[in-house]
């Protein structure tokens, strides 16, 4: 059984770009943009990338593995969003491998474990309703 619902599985799988938050070591939260890879058997969220493994997002969580994950996007008078907060697991090697339409990625990536999911728009329309949903997982 999935941690997401089925509405939520089809915007994660649909949505190629996605926010990583991460906190740098003077407490500074860190937003970027990234693509990701829904890793529906292991309930996760993996991303990585090209140079990923000397990045600022890849530093971070080794000091501190606490991350959010938002995917949002809005547009036509509809909005909807997914904000997972995490644990990230850092994994040395298989990065190069979990997105296959971008050769090149380090093999560095993470493995996002989500504890809390808060969603909105995503189960109703934006338009009947924007307010979040969140539960933990």
């Amino acid at each position: 059984m999935s941690l997401f619902t089925e509405k939520e599985l089809g915007r994660l799988r649909e949505t190629r770009l996605a926010r990583i938050a991460t906190v740098g070591p003077d407490g500074q939260p860190h937003v970027v943009p990234l693509t990701f890879t829904l890793n529906e058997a292991e309930g996760a969220i993996d991303v990585g990338g090209i140079g990923f493994g000397s990045s600022k997002k890849w530093r971070d969580a080794q000091r501190n593995q606490k991350v959010t994950f938002l995917l949002d996007e809005s547009g036509g008078g509809e909005a909807y969003g997914i904000e997972l907060r995490c644990t990230a697991e850092l994994h040395e090697t298989g990065g190069n491998q979990i997105n296959p339409r971008f050769p090149g990625f380090d093999p560095q990536f993470l493995r996002l474990r989500p504890h809390r999911i808060v969603s909105w728009g995503v189960e109703v329309s934006s338009k009947e309703s924007t307010a979040p949903v969140g539960r933990d997982v």
